[in-house]
């Protein structure tokens, strides 16, 4: 592991920070140390505690070793200091809409790189690669260019990038590029709790206290706006994926709620049809997030691709 990771709680939950692709990235894992390494990918802006306590939990119950870690230039791991003429978020939409080049600090490439970078310090050996919104495109791109460090794929509430998909709700978009009223930690919180109610799963989501609790937690730990903002950017610099998809090798579980109105379930219908004898599985009621009563199913259906794929190999 790395040089710097504290020594196992009572929880059995570890943690530290690693070396990856010259970024230190700060990690944390659970479950037992000789089973099968899970490694989950986070979304935009969205810290390692994206991932929920009991979707881990019952990953880590069922055998695995799960890895959930903070990308660059958000939580814990490293900040971009670095200046640059970089294209404007709003522009970076349209130029993008069009096909246009947008200029970013880094790209979705990158953070790929700092994944298998991740995967390497911590010495993990071929992973199931579970990654959520941009954390499935950034697992998309590991699995198609490094199949040697992947064991299995999957890709929830993600999309192919292709230009010719839905946009998702446009009150929910416009919501995305709002900014809170201000900087008081208060104003955050309301701000923030009201974005995931947008874009959560209708009936089944946390009520806005317990995402008001969540987010609270997370200002605690760390605020990083700038960093969404370029992580957005490499995001919209990035472009479709559909070529990539193709290349996939790795068995591949492509997982997509009918109630997403940030990404619409045909992005997820699409990545399935890029991928290879990928699997497709449409989840009633999900939206943009991982909800509670979906956390026990959830876990049970990757743990169940993830042992489907380790039969596979034996």
């Amino acid at each position: 592991m790395s040089d710097n990771a504290s020594s196992p709680a009572a929880s059995g939950i570890r943690s530290g920070r690693v070396e990856a692709n010259g970024w230190q990235l700060a990690w944390e894992e659970r479950g037992p140390g000789d089973g099968e390494p899970v490694l989950l990918i986070m979304g935009l802006g969205t810290q390692l505690l994206g991932w929920p306590e009991p979707f881990c939990d019952a990953l880590s119950a069922a055998g695995y070793r799960v890895i959930r870690f903070d990308n660059r230039d958000i939580g814990l791991s490293d900040k971009w200091t670095r200046r640059g003429d970089y294209t404007s978020v709003r522009t970076a939409f349209l130029r993008s809409s069009f096909g246009l080049p947008v200029r970013a600090p880094y790209t979705l490439a990158d953070m790929a790189a700092d994944t298998v970078g991740l995967i390497e310090g911590l010495a993990l050996g071929p992973v199931h690669l579970v990654g959520a919104s941009m954390g499935g495109m950034i697992a998309q791109m590991v699995a198609a260019d490094h199949p040697d460090r992947v064991r299995s794929l999957t890709s929830i509430m993600s999309t192919s990038g292709a230009r010719s998909l839905p946009r998702g709700k446009l009150r929910v978009l416009m919501r995305m590029g709002s900014r809170p009223a201000s900087s008081d930690r208060a104003a955050i919180i309301e701000h923030l709790t009201t974005t995931m109610r947008m874009i959560g799963s209708p009936g089944i989501q946390n009520s806005r206290e317990q995402w008001a609790e969540l987010i609270g937690r997370g200002l605690d730990r760390s605020y990083h706006p700038a960093g969404t903002a370029r992580q957005l950017l490499a995001i919209l610099a990035s472009g479709s994926r559909e070529t990539l998809l193709r290349r996939i090798r790795v068995p591949s579980l492509v997982i997509h709620g009918d109630a997403d109105p940030l990404v619409p379930l045909a992005h997820g219908r699409h990545t399935a049809a890029c991928i290879p004898d990928a699997r497709l599985w449409v989840v009633p009621g999900m939206g943009h997030d991982l909800p509670p009563p979906l956390h026990g199913d959830l876990a049970a259906g990757i743990a169940e691709h993830a042992a489907g794929t380790d039969r596979d190999a034996a």
